[in-house]
């Protein structure tokens, strides 16, 4: 088992699930939005993300470790959290062999400064604690993003380092796994 296998993971205000057809709106505009993509490389042209939404379908969030963040009450889409390997072949590593756990989230604008990634993260993270053996989780954050550098710090993450990925220097911040359990 490399990565979190849990279908669902509740928290007391959302839901970790699997995508589906009634997010494609949500996950259009978080991956449009010039705000939320500020610090993620910038916005993709609308017409793309529609393009290959068609033909990857959606749920374009998929696979072990990958899920839409909703309301628990509601449903409603509020973003994305992916616990999955970081690929051996991008910057950004403890060792050279790479393929460390990663945590990473994004949420549309109207989900922001409530504390939603931080219990999302905090649900995942836990999940995988209880399914997972101790080690090192990364996030990898923009220097630039302050709100993504707090959230990390609040769930325990600190830096390990720094590097130069899509035109900006990015933040290494490591923490054991077992720390969540």
């Amino acid at each position: 088992m490399t990565t979190l296998t849990a279908a669902r993971i509740l928290s007391a205000r959302v839901l970790l699930r699997p995508a589906q057809d009634s997010d494609r709106n949500g996950i259009v505009e978080i991956m449009t939005d010039p705000e939320v993509r500020a610090h993620l490389g910038g916005p993709h042209p609308r017409d793309a993300v529609e393009s290959f939404l068609d033909s990857a379908g959606v749920p374009a969030v998929t696979g072990p470790g990958a899920y839409v963040i909703a309301d628990l009450a509601t449903d409603r889409f509020l973003g994305t959290l992916t616990l999955d390997r970081r690929a051996p072949g991008r910057p950004g590593h403890l060792t050279e062999e790479g393929g460390e756990l990663e945590l990473s989230y994004v949420l549309r604008r109207t989900a922001w400064g409530a504390g939603l990634a931080f219990e999302a993260a905090t649900a995942a993270l836990r999940a995988a604690a209880g399914e997972l053996p101790d080690q090192p989780v990364l996030v990898v954050t923009q220097t630039a993003n302050e709100r993504s550098m707090r959230l990390a710090a609040l769930l325990g993450f600190r830096p390990a380092g720094t590097f130069e990925e899509f035109g900006a220097e990015q933040t290494l911040a490591v923490a054991a796994l077992g720390a969540f359990g």
